[in-house]
């Protein structure tokens, strides 16, 4: 056994405890979110537990101790003159409200997910296979909808659609989009209530997925202008389509390259192909920071396993890096590729043939 580095050792132990805390946090997380206890709170108001297990109709004793992991977590506030816990108003944007732009709370069921369907990553890592997205819990589908919906509230109308050349234009007078992999039709749905004129498709291979899309968009009310059906991203109807839209899943593809060239085929004479995937730098040591390990982690459970069970199984991964997707459209048939824009949590693509 080596002599450890004793500072060295004790740093990484400190790190271990909160990387430990925060990990049993997050169920703890994901228990106030279904359970209604952060919305009953989003008011800010000061409650006891006697008072917030009254208002949620939960057991007290329960609510007590949930408050009092959620304070260590700095989760909550506490009073210790009062004995009451209150939201701040930016931990109710993080945990309570479902239309903020940092709205945390879905982001645990992918979490979730990653410790269900971990005998399954590891059974992958042993014969080489892949884990098909379909394979996965079903908390998968839905917390991935409710991770990444608030970044494309934020940012897909108001910032990435302007940001490619002449597509906000087109949308406005009238175009014809494909959403492709859309799963529950969040950025489908949004983009539909953006541009009236416009006719969308949405595409996903997932069945349960594409059915919820479906209720999704008629209690949207734009049912009548998004159209939702079956298909993989290299068998989805050619329509000759002003603006493919690929959100946040280029890389979970088997073969990226023959789903690119699809979309050539698919996109009408001046059409745009839109690739918003994961923020990366091209190399490993620029990603190593609080960002990357979340994609490079979720990348290892669901995103690389997706890939691999697919054909051609090329393993993009979460962190491919503009060079590499550069590297892809152009292998299917792009001449003109260029990052139109980004946020600390995704870069927004622009290829054209």
């Amino acid at each position: 056994m080596r002599e450890p580095n004793p500072d060295k050792l004790n740093e990484l132990a400190g790190k271990l405890v909160g990387d430990l805390g925060a990990a049993i946090a997050g169920a703890s997380i994901l228990l106030g979110d279904r359970l209604g206890l952060y919305k009953a709170m989003s008011d800010g108001n000061p409650v006891t537990s006697a008072e917030l297990a009254k208002k949620t109709k939960l057991h007290e004793r329960y609510v007590r101790e949930w408050l009092a992991s959620q304070a260590a977590s700095g989760y909550v506030d506490y009073d210790a003159q009062k004995d009451a816990f209150s939201l701040s108003a930016e931990q109710a944007m993080a945990f309570a409200e479902e239309d903020s732009p940092i709205f945390f709370a879905g982001a645990f069921d992918i979490v979730q997910a990653t410790y269900l369907d971990e005998p399954k990553v590891e059974e992958a890592f042993r014969t080489g296979k892949g884990v098909g997205w379909h394979d996965h819990s079903k908390c998968l589908f839905s917390g991935t909808e409710r991770f990444f919906r608030p970044g494309y509230n934020t940012n897909l109308v108001s910032t990435w659609l302007p940001a490619l050349d002449g597509v906000e234009a087109k949308l406005k007078a009238g175009a014809k989009v494909a959403d492709v992999g859309c799963g529950h039709g969040a950025s489908t749905i949004l983009m539909a209530k953006a541009y009236p004129n416009s006719e969308f498709f949405g595409f996903d291979y997932h069945t349960p997925s594409l059915e919820r899309a479906t209720e999704l968009a008629k209690e949207a009310g734009v049912s009548d202008r998004v159209t939702f059906a079956k298909a993989t991203a290299k068998d989805f109807p050619a329509k000759s389509y002003d603006l493919v839209a690929f959100f946040d899943c280029l890389h979970d593809m088997g073969d990226p390259v023959g789903a690119g060239k699809h979309v050539r085929e698919s996109l009408s004479k001046d059409g745009v192909w839109m690739i918003v995937e994961p923020f990366a730098h091209d190399k490993l040591k620029d990603n190593l920071n609080p960002v990357g390990r979340v994609y490079y982690s979720a990348s290892t459970f669901i995103c690389t396993p997706a890939s691999l069970s697919q054909e051609v199984a090329l393993g993009l991964g979460a962190q491919a890096g503009e060079r590499r997707l550069r590297q892809v459209a152009s292998e299917a048939g792009f001449t003109r590729f260029r990052r139109a824009t980004e946020t600390p949590f995704n870069m927004v693509l622009e290829a054209r043939p």
